[in-house]
């Protein structure tokens, strides 16, 4: 049965894979002007002298692109910090990381920076806020060179909350401008002109994937115990360091990229333990495709349903990521 494994395990990513591409490729079609595979095909060959090769590859392609990333990036924190913590309400934003990036991105706003450095101000003020964040917390966790897990937890949690309220007083002390510019990006999009900012996700992504591959034995491992990894050989203290940080600059790139997406990194780990078990062998991989295909849907849905107004991409993904979580908590406690 073990040697059959890695067949199964091949097949299911090339069957996620594929559904991932025929997801883009739908959704590429999908909007206020439908366009067709054959002219899809045509935009590509016949170059820029078309309407459709400008809504495609200015429009529709950057935000698949960036919702594969984003979504890809948050269900593999997800994953990797609940087996961490071994704990399965454990999310990439629980350890304030969001909440970081949110409160220097208001701060961005309300001092207009945008206007002194540009557009990459708001991404630079994100990601400059979780990066903060991260170090708060771990230095606050670590005593003695050990990472203590429930503190990491608690210790976050706390500073999710404390960053919430100073942006709730930022925002009740801010014009009517600056609020909505802030409501804005608090409720996430996928609507990222830059393509710098798009590739940077895309390669920190797919790098943070071939990292954590590394570390899933050690992740299986940590389903027995801390004491018990120990015990097996598993240098606990550096793999705890090492997946703590990976997770958390996955989470900060993304929230500084695309704002606050919930329930990618909570909803769809607990999907793929379904469906493809809980070794994080294929755990890690399947969950990376499943949670970029489902930020994928989840756009074309906010920028289809009411077009041609366009809802946040954090709304959607709330809804149905939250629906999906409460219906298979029911089923397990069933």
């Amino acid at each position: 049965m073990e040697n059959k494994k890695p067949i199964k395990w091949i097949l299911y990513t090339a069957a996620l894979f594929l559904i991932v591409l025929l997801t883009g490729i739908i959704c590429l079609s999908i909007g206020p002007t439908s366009i067709s595979f054959r002219n899809i095909m045509e935009a590509f060959k016949t170059g820029k002298n078309s309407v459709n090769y400008d809504i495609i590859f200015d429009l529709r392609l950057p935000r698949i692109i960036l919702g594969f990333a984003v979504g890809g990036s948050l269900s593999l924190a997800g994953v990797i910090l609940q087996g961490m913590f071994k704990n399965p309400l454990v999310e990439p934003y629980t350890l304030g990381i969001s909440g970081g990036g949110a409160l220097g991105v208001c701060l961005g706003i309300v001092f207009k920076l945008t206007s002194l450095i540009g557009s990459f101000a708001l991404p630079i003020c994100g990601f400059l806020g979780s990066i903060l964040v991260i170090l708060l917390v771990y230095s606050l966790s670590v005593k003695k060179g050990i990472l203590k897990i429930q503190g990491l937890l608690l210790t976050g949690v706390m500073i999710s909350f404390i960053s919430s309220s100073l942006i709730m007083l930022i925002m009740a002390v801010s014009n009517a401008a600056n609020l909505q510019g802030i409501i804005f990006w608090t409720m996430g999009s996928l609507e990222q002109p830059h393509w710098i900012l798009i590739k940077t996700m895309l390669f920190v992504s797919i790098l943070g994937l071939f990292i954590s591959y590394f570390f899933s034995i050690n992740l299986n491992a940590f389903s027995l115990g801390e004491e018990e990894a120990h015990h097996l050989g598993i240098d606990t203290e550096k793999t705890k360091k090492i997946l703590f940080v990976l997770s958390s600059l996955l989470t900060g790139v993304a929230v500084s990229v695309s704002g606050i997406i919930g329930f990618v990194g909570l909803a769809v780990p607990h999907f793929m333990r379904r469906v493809v078990g809980t070794d994080h062998r294929i755990l890690l991989v399947s969950s990376f495709l499943a949670g970029a295909g489902f930020l994928i849907i989840c756009d074309t849905i906010a920028r289809t349903i009411i077009a041609p107004m366009e809802l946040p991409v954090g709304v959607i993904t709330g809804i149905v990521g939250g629906s999906l979580f409460v219906y298979f908590l029911s089923k397990k406690i069933s």
